[in-house]
């Protein structure tokens, strides 16, 4: 019998993984004012919880709380509030330019004027308190006349604007201790309630029906102008320039389309009518807006309630006990536990350094060359993002934008995420025998036996995807599965209390504000798409290529799903080309649900993709490797990951679209396919090394599998057997080097 101190001694293997990273701008506030921010931070996540199952809540209990919100909120209010609370706490949190210390100074003098700029953006909101309450009293509000033109233009949209701009620009040179907020960054929040209250005050009124005409009022434009700034200064400070810039290029299109050539040509726009639509549900506060603010919230709620049981770390422990023996065994749990992590979590950057900082090491004890052990750790943390039932915010968007159910989505990704993982599986299993690596010893890992004892901790996600299938909202399983990680707690040395609750609370408004801003600066690509028009013009583009070639535009949506996504976070890069590449594919005759995925998967392989590759980069910051060399290797790892989607567009029995046998049969097929892809990427075919000529075979076996007629199947197959058959009776020599054994540090 298992001693069980001995055996909880082996726990501690993966230790910290739940823990968030600390950004570099990330503030680190002392004592009191760490209280404010974190209950702040914590009533933001709560106010979701109670708008989202407000009713539900009045239902059960028969009581109405007085500070729940009316329910159902009105949609946009509920939105703008969602936007305007990330922004507030986003600036409070994240800093503008590099903390001071060291050589650094504090900018005292700079700090006095960010308190000036306080003036114009507290005059601009309780001047948009003043028109709320000038509404309510019953004063007649258009575009029109002009007093009312008088009063929006200049005592509230010109501070709004000053106060808006001046601290955006001054944010970027003023510094200040890491444990002390910023006036400019203040000044911030402050003009972010000032847009908001404007907002719900104007779009409460029959004014919400003129926009982009010219009876809307001059105060909407200027909203939108400066909630716009806000949105784009954020997303800078927490995603980085890459979206920003796209934005901009995507904003500048707005108004030099008019001289643009060929299909970019769109009408001209003026900025008022332009601006007086982008912060409505065709811009800022559509899909994307509406998917943050109920599915993505509630499991970033759901993923802090898990973290604060520690069900990471005990995932990785539990990937370690499973795969850890085998030949590269480090390699095979980063595949297992990002898949795992990918559940809860689904960003891949986050998993890379969730289970990164273990995996990664020790496939480098093992015997594995730093770029590949960062490329393996970046390519299935990449992953995660199309693993089933969460996969990341993709699935939920894609939900919102083809008003296909949410538990259909995540039933079609279960085959393309088995053939993506297997794919990695077999590229670093072949790298290890190759190598000829060993695995970790018993003394090295958790223990099979007290993992299994605590498989209770995968009751949350059985309960979530057991509710999804039974019918149940997203809202209501989210919110069941949430419970029932606070009663699982209550089973490990970390029960949830009061206290461990308002701690996960905490973490969750400050880890959603991220993907947040991330998702309302999206939506301003995705309004410019739709507003100009652009994206029925590519839809054109792509079908004369398809006139040529029907794979050919295949090809070329690949290319522009992947372009689009270098340098952003998944949830933008799919949402921008589900409106930009999505809707030429369905022209196509693609079905609405194989276009959707076909581009997401793209989406989310850029994060993999020369020459930006967010997660190869994260995986190399970790592994000490080149950053370009990772992510060359990264691409290399992830190869069937460029495949999959072909074979699901040929053969849509890998979307669960068909008979059991057909899918089976498909099933079956494709991991044959992924297989051969494998062997002929790595150079090793059961068992030996075959040479050149062979390993174009393979991968042209391989290529035969994806069409999953029975005819290319049998060719594929057959191609597969020869070459085996070559190998063992005709022995030909291997090109590279012989196989060196490598054996880890013990």
């Amino acid at each position: 019998m298992v001693d069980e101190k001995k055996a909880d001694d082996t726990l501690i293997l993966a230790e910290g993984v739940d823990e968030e990273p600390i950004e570099s701008n990330l503030r680190l506030f002392g004592p009191r004012l760490y209280l404010v921010v974190a209950a702040l931070a914590a009533i933001y996540a709560g106010f979701h919880i109670a708008a989202l199952n407000g009713l539900s809540i009045v239902r059960w209990t028969g009581i109405s709380i007085p500070f729940l919100p009316r329910l159902p909120m009105e949609t946009w209010n509920f939105r703008i509030v969602h936007v305007a609370g990330a922004l507030g706490l986003g600036f409070v949190m994240f800093a503008g330019a590099a903390f001071a210390g060291g050589d650094r100074r504090e900018t005292r003098g700079l700090e006095a004027v960010g308190w000036v700029l306080m003036i114009p953006a507290l005059f601009a909101l309780g001047v948009a308190l003043w028109f709320a309450t000038l509404i309510s009293g019953g004063v007649m509000w258009n575009g029109i006349d002009a007093t009312i033109r008088f009063r929006e233009t200049w005592l509230f949209g010109a501070p709004l604007l000053f106060a808006t701009v001046g601290a955006i620009v001054l944010s970027w040179i003023h510094r200040r201790d890491r444990s002390r907020t910023a006036a400019p960054d203040l000044v911030l929040a402050v003009c972010g309630f000032a847009v908001a209250a404007y907002l719900i005050t104007i779009y409460g009124t029959l004014m919400r029906n003129s926009t982009g005409t010219p009876f809307a009022p001059i105060g909407m434009s200027l909203a939108a102008v400066a909630g716009t700034l806000l949105i784009l200064e954020l997303t800078r400070r927490v995603a980085g320039m890459a979206l920003v810039v796209i934005a901009f290029v995507f904003l500048a299109y707005v108004f030099v389309a008019p001289w643009m050539p060929g299909f970019l040509e769109a009408p001209r726009v003026t900025w008022q009518r332009f601006f007086s639509q982008i912060y409505t549900d065709v811009g800022i506060l559509g899909p994307t807006t509406a998917v943050s603010s109920t599915y993505i919230i509630l499991f970033i709620i759901f993923a802090a309630f898990l973290q604060a049981s520690r069900v990471g770390d005990y995932f990785v422990n539990f990937a370690f006990a499973l795969a850890g023996r085998s030949r590269g065994g480090p390699a095979k749990v980063a595949v297992f536990a990002s898949g795992l992590m990918g559940m809860i979590n689904g960003t891949s950057a986050g998993n890379v350094v969730a289970t990164g900082s273990l995996t990664i090491p020790l496939m480098k004890k093992v015997g594995y060359h730093k770029k590949t052990a960062g490329a393996i750790e970046a390519a299935a943390s990449t992953g995660g993002q199309i693993m089933p039932p969460i996969m990341g915010a993709g699935a939920f968007i894609m939900a919102e934008v083809t008003g296909i159910p949410y538990t259909e989505i995540a039933f079609a990704a279960i085959i393309p995420a088995v053939l993506y993982f297997a794919s990695i599986y077999f590229m670093v299993d072949f790298e290890a025998a190759k190598l000829g690596m060993r695995g970790m010893r018993d003394d090295e890992l958790p223990q099979l036996a007290v993992m299994l004892r605590r498989v209770f901790l995968f009751i949350p996600i059985v309960i979530l995807i057991a509710a999804l299938f039974m019918g149940y909202s997203v809202i209501r399983a989210g919110t069941l599965a949430t419970a029932a990680a606070a009663m699982v707690s209550w089973l490990t040395p970390y029960r949830m209390g009061i206290r461990s609750i308002v701690k996960a609370l905490e973490l969750a408004g400050i880890m959603s504000i991220q993907i947040i801003v991330v998702c309302a600066c999206a939506g301003i690509i995705v309004g410019v798409i739709s507003l100009t028009g652009v994206g029925a013009r590519f839809s054109s583009l792509l079908l004369g290529l398809a006139a040529t070639s029907q794979l050919l535009a295949m090809v070329f949506a690949m290319f522009i799903a992947i372009l689009l996504g270098m340098g952003m976070p998944t949830t933008a890069a799919y949402a921008v080309a589900a409106s930009v590449v999505a809707p030429g594919l369905v022209q196509l005759g693609v079905p609405l649900l194989t276009a959707h995925f076909f581009v997401f998967y793209f989406a989310v392989v850029s994060a993999i993709t020369p020459p930006v590759a967010l997660a190869s980069y994260a995986a190399a910051g970790i592994s000490g490797a080149n950053a370009m060399e990772t992510s060359v290797a990264s691409f290399k790892i992830g190869i069937a990951a460029f495949i999959v989607p072909f074979m699901f567009f040929y053969n849509s029995a890998l979307l669960m679209d068909g008979g059991t046998i057909e899918i089976l049969r498909a099933l079956a097929t494709a991991l044959v396919g992924v297989f051969l892809l494998s062997a002929a990427v790595q150079g090793w075919f059961l068992g030996a090394r075959p040479p050149w000529y062979m390993r174009v075979l393979l991968a042209v076996a391989a290529l035969f599998m994806i069409e999953g007629g029975l005819a290319t199947d049998a060719i594929g197959v057959g191609l597969a057997a020869a070459i085996f058959a070559v190998q063992k009776l005709l022995r030909p020599r291997a090109d590279g080097p012989a196989t060196v054994p490598v054996r880890g540090a013990d």
